[in-house]
């Protein structure tokens, strides 16, 4: 239990992930937040008058252990869970929330965070400064401080409830994922499944002691079989599984709970004086209010929805005209889209994968890391990790300084959750002299190697990759003084802009030569493919962005008025009525398992990807209109952007580094809408 109660012993502070006991989880929890109450003691006790110094910033500085204990705890309960850790978090969370509380209405330590920002027009402080006394008073303003005391007892109630009804959501969708399996025993159902697809599903059924084939609702698993497998009733069987996670009327399932969450965010957010939980959130992100987001994803609509009907019509088309069925389902639609997209631009994954071995697309990313900020990784192996397939990498400036630490882990396992992010065990920030560098993490699921293939990826899975990657530059790179303001601590409409930015390069021939080679015969990808990539980058763009607006508006509709839900899955079809271009599925409903919105920090801000994808395009025609590895542009952008966290408003940044605010024009043009 003291491993959690001082600065770790180990290389560069690094997680000591061997020597952790799950048994002493809970009682370090306990410690670290008693120590962390006793500094915040130490504030509201000090007889001095508040200053920013021994008031703002001693608050953001206190409680480091039990934010290093709580970043490894709940990072390893996403990446390597198993029964015990969820019943630990369990526990643990009520009492993460009741601290949280406890720090947020306690009403002598706001006095003092008051006092130092009624005098702040008198203070000469940096941007960074004033930025953060903004955030530390709107903390507490936003977390109830201005409360009486009935309404502070029951905002503790609700966020108590909350936390654990969150996690049960999520813990319901990892049952639900991990319950399903398709046992395949005839050869011949998988007709049109590429080999190595075929090979890892005899991989999985031999670890499960099965003859033939197991398909799992795993990404890598769930993914090629839907896109490939001939047999359209194995589709529809495994396409309607994925679709009713959590939606089975069983121990497992999340329509209670998607209610109760919605309802008590509203309670939430009518309690601090707002009118809806969507109005608390975008109070503190660039689109600044429901209004200007209904509006951004309306005109959006409105410019795709005539091209996504017209290429649904077309593929239906073709559909017809392959196998003589009328109407498209949803299990059909990434099996015809690969097909047509194979007739247009002979191009499929298959092809693909050969040129993109893994370790060659990671060092890619590194070398065009390196091109442009100035940054090398080097592979170490005296850094602890939690699980053999964790790589552990130094991250080094050119004079041979740490810049940071960097874990990538990228596959599928037993639990570990579906989905590809962005993580850290330790922030950036500056204290007492010393800055102190981060250690990040990425995580994904992608195809594990076999025994006679290595790890080879889809260019879908490429671009996770760089998006990934681009969310750990934003940490890795970040050069700030205070932790709370420090790397991907941003508005959470400008946090996708570096990841996003970074799928361009993937695109680009200049830079598909430094990683894409075929893994047998170290043949750099022919330029008719990289040709291909790009013309078929915009392919369906309209359908892809109508369903991406989809996600967007039913998130708006959960959270944007109070209103009481009677029935999850009308409600959800009423939603997406203008979105929807298939036939809807009776058994399936996907709030359910929208982990984004209902575990994750996406609620009210699910727009955000199509967001920063207008920021994404505009900076990369930047990028385009000097050379893609123009040392000055990505200067400009590590400088105002990567490096800068979130000292101070997103677009006063992002105008630093481009000179203008972003255009939509930039990525309707790239997505081929206009």
């Amino acid at each position: 239990m003291q491993l959690f109660l001082k600065k770790f012993t180990t290389k560069h502070n690094t997680a000591p992930f061997g020597k952790i006991i799950l048994s002493e989880y809970k009682e370090s929890f306990e410690k670290t937040i008693e120590l962390a109450l006793i500094e915040i003691d130490n504030i509201v006790n000090n007889p001095e008058k508040p200053t920013f110094s021994n008031t703002i910033e001693a608050l953001d500085y206190s409680g480091e252990q039990l934010d290093r204990l709580s970043s490894i705890f709940f990072n390893l309960n996403s990446a390597e869970t198993c029964d015990e850790m969820q019943k630990i978090a369990q526990e643990v969370s009520p009492l993460l929330t009741a601290f949280s509380n406890d720090i947020a209405l306690n009403e002598e330590l706001f006095k003092r965070v008051k006092a130092v920002y009624d005098q702040k027009d008198t203070l000469t402080l940096t941007t960074e400064q004033a930025t953060l006394l903004d955030k530390k008073f709107k903390g507490f303003s936003r977390n109830g401080a201005l409360l009486n005391g009935e309404d502070k007892l029951k905002l503790r109630e609700i966020d108590t409830e909350l936390a654990k009804v969150k996690l049960t959501f999520g813990e319901n969708v990892l049952a639900e994922t991990n319950n399903y399996q398709l046992h395949i025993t005839n050869e011949a159902d998988l007709k049109g499944l590429p080999d190595g697809a075929k090979e890892m599903a005899a991989s999985l059924a031999k670890s499960k002691n099965s003859e033939g084939w197991v398909f799992t609702l795993d990404f890598p698993s769930y993914l090629p079989f839907v896109t490939y497998v001939e047999n359209r009733e194995l589709r529809k069987e495994i396409a309607i599984a994925a679709g009713k996670k959590s939606f089975q009327n069983n121990e497992f399932d999340n329509q209670e709970n998607v209610k109760r969450i919605v309802e008590l965010r509203h309670k939430r957010a009518n309690l601090l004086g707002y009118e809806s939980h969507s109005h608390f959130v975008l109070e503190e992100r660039m689109a600044q209010n429901p209004e200007k987001v209904q509006s951004f994803l309306n005109d959006l609509l409105e410019k795709a929805k005539p091209a996504a009907q017209k290429e649904f019509t077309e593929l239906t088309a073709f559909t017809k005209e392959l196998d003589g069925i009328d109407q498209l389902e949803k299990w059909d639609g990434a099996y015809y889209s690969e097909k047509l997209k194979q007739k247009l631009f002979s191009l499929d994954d298959e092809l693909l994968k050969p040129y993109f071995k893994l370790e060659n697309v990671l060092n890619g990313a590194f070398t065009i890391a390196e091109k442009l900020f100035g940054i090398t990784f080097k592979e170490v192996f005296d850094i602890d990790k939690y699980h053999e397939d964790v790589q552990t990498f130094e991250v080094l400036d050119f004079e041979g300084n740490l810049v940071a630490i960097f874990y990538s882990d990228f596959f599928p396992r037993k639990g570990k959750r579906n989905g590809a992010w962005m993580t850290s065990y330790k922030p950036q920030y500056i204290k007492d002299g010393i800055n102190e560098r981060p250690h990040v993490s990425i995580v994904c699921n992608f195809t594990p190697p076999t025994e006679t293939k290595p790890s080879l990826l889809t260019f879908n899975e490429v671009t996770t990759l760089f998006h990934e990657f681009g969310h750990a530059l934003h940490g890795m790179l970040a050069n700030t003084t205070y932790p709370s303001l420090s790397g991907t601590s941003v508005y959470w409409d400008f946090v996708e802009l570096p990841s996003q930015v970074m799928e361009n390069w993937c695109y680009e021939p200049e830079a598909l030569a430094l990683f894409a080679k075929h893994y047998e015969t170290g043949e750099i990808i022919p330029q008719q493919y990289v040709e291909k990539i790009k013309e078929s980058a915009s392919f369906l763009e309209g359908m892809a962005t109508l369903r991406q607006l989809s996600f967007g508006i039913l998130d708006m509709t959960y959270h944007g008025k109070s209103q009481t839900i009677n029935d999850v899955k009308a409600f959800e079809k009423q939603a997406m009525e203008g979105t929807s271009l298939y036939p809807d599925v009776a058994e399936n409903c996907m709030s359910t398992s929208f982990s984004h919105i209902f575990q994750g920090g996406y609620s009210s801000g699910y727009y955000s990807y199509k967001w920063a994808e207008v920021l994404d395009a505009d900076a990369f025609a930047y990028f385009q209109e000097k050379g893609i590895f123009n040392t000055e542009v990505a200067t400009k952008f590590k400088d105002n952007v990567l490096s800068k966290g979130g000292t101070e408003l997103p677009m006063e940044l992002y105008k630093k580094f481009r000179g203008q605010e972003p255009k939509v024009e930039a990525l309707l043009k790239r997505a081929g809408l206009i």
